[in-house]
Parts: C-alpha cells; structure tokens; sequence
C-alpha cells in the first residue's frame, strides 16, 4: 500500500530580486497511515513551506508531493481541492478560528466547504467537543476560551470533515506547558485509536517524544541521520541530536 503523504526529492525557491533562494533541497519522505510523524528544524529552516506544499497551497519548484499515491503536480486545480479537503486537516499554531462563529459553527465550516450541511451533523460534532473535553464550550465564542481550548476546537475542526491526515504547525506554540502536554496526548490518541496520520512541524524538543519517528530540517534538507524513534523517547535524546546538528 501507498504511503498515504509521501514526498520525492522536494525542492522549492523563492525568487528576491532577481536571485533564486533555496528553501527546501531534496526532501524525500514518506508517512504512512497511522503514523506520528515529526519534522523538527529551527526558524526559518522551511517547515510551514513543506507543510504548505504537502497541502497542495503552494507548488514546488521541482520533485513531487503525493496523497494516497496521486501526484499533486498531475491533478487540476479543482481536482488539488478536492483532494485536499479530502484528506488534510490542518492545525495552526494560531488557532485561525473565526471570531464571529461560536464553537460548533467553526466546527461545521470543514463540512459547509465540502457541501454538506453542518445541522445534519450535529450529533457528530457534539461526539468530537465532548472527546475533547469541550462539551460545555459549544456555544462559546473564541475569545470566551483559554488557549488551549481554543486549540483543542481547531483539532476539532481539523477531524470534523473526516481527513485522515492532520498537518500540525507548531500547534503549542502559543500554548502553556500544560495545555501543551495536553494537546500533545490528545493528537497521539488519535493516532493509537483512530488510525489518524500526523505530520508534526516543530521546534519543541518535548512534543517531538510523542512522535513514532523524528526527522531533522536542517537548511531546506533532511540528512539521513539521525532519525529518532518513538513514541516515548527521551527528550535528552532529541536535545543531543539537535546539539549534533548544530541547531
């Protein structure tokens, strides 16, 4: 079976002033279903890049992304929508909910946008609040929530059109240590009891433990070592590999 993300040989420039900037070189991986995968890289070093285009947001400047076996590059515009809202939930380091909706209605807009209606879905929508201890937040509004309910509502979001990958973006960095951990165990249940796929991006070495496998991003490549293994694995672990890597 085809992994169900997979990259090869992923590159991507910018051009400034007429020079070409290299973002991404090279990058090949693969993850497969039910996986927790991690990508760890400072600042700067192209992890929201290479999220958005294994998201079909943005194109590369050579090599392929895959979803379910099916190259990006080879589908339409239309037919990269559709695939996307197929398959991806995205998860923000900034939340990104609407203001102006209460919870449940952030919660439908995934399903508006796929052309169904979000009322004949309600129970569904409860069940996920309610798993991610949000049952009594539902009319709420965001500014009427802590941080970390505010993320756990844009995981929410991010399961409720059915995607069975979730593209994570620094998802505690802005968050608390406790609702960090807190959102960090709620993504590796997901993983363990739902079968969901996870590609984390981050620079929290203790986010990275909770990951089946760790790669490192270093100036718009993946070396081939090290790779960490997990879930569990030491932070002191991720901290060395960083400290080799020089970053």
């Amino acid at each position: 079976m085809a992994p169900i993300v997979e990259t090869r040989d992923l590159f991507k420039f910018f051009e400034t002033g007429g020079a070409r900037t290299p973002v991404l070189r090279g990058v090949s991986f693969a993850l497969e279903e039910g996986e927790f995968l991690c990508v760890m890289g400072p600042s700067g070093s192209g992890k929201t890049s290479l999220l958005h285009l294994l998201s079909g947001l943005d194109e590369p400047s050579g090599g392929a992304v895959l979803l379910q076996g099916r190259d990006l590059a080879g589908m339409s515009e239309h037919e990269r929508t559709l695939a996307r809202r197929r398959t991806i939930g995205y998860v923000f380091q900034f939340f990104n909910l609407l203001p102006n909706l209460d919870v449940m209605e952030n919660l439908g807009l995934p399903l508006a946008i796929q052309g169904r209606r979000p009322e004949q879905h309600r129970a569904e929508l409860e069940g996920l609040l309610d798993r991610l201890g949000l049952a009594d937040r539902k009319g709420h509004f965001p500014h009427q929530l802590s941080g970390g309910e505010m993320q756990r509502v844009s995981i929410a979001r991010a399961l409720a059109g059915g995607q069975p990958v979730l593209l994570c973006d620094e998802p505690t960095g802005n968050l608390s240590q406790k609702a960090g951990l807190d959102v960090m165990r709620t993504l590796r249940e997901l993983c363990d009891e739902d079968g969901r796929s996870v590609l984390l991006v981050t620079h929290n070495p203790r986010d990275a433990t909770f990951a089946d496998r760790v790669l490192f991003l270093v100036d718009g490549e993946l070396p081939a070592e090290p790779v960490l293994r997990g879930p569990g694995l030491p932070v002191e672990d991720v901290h060395e590999a960083l400290a080799a890597l020089n970053i």
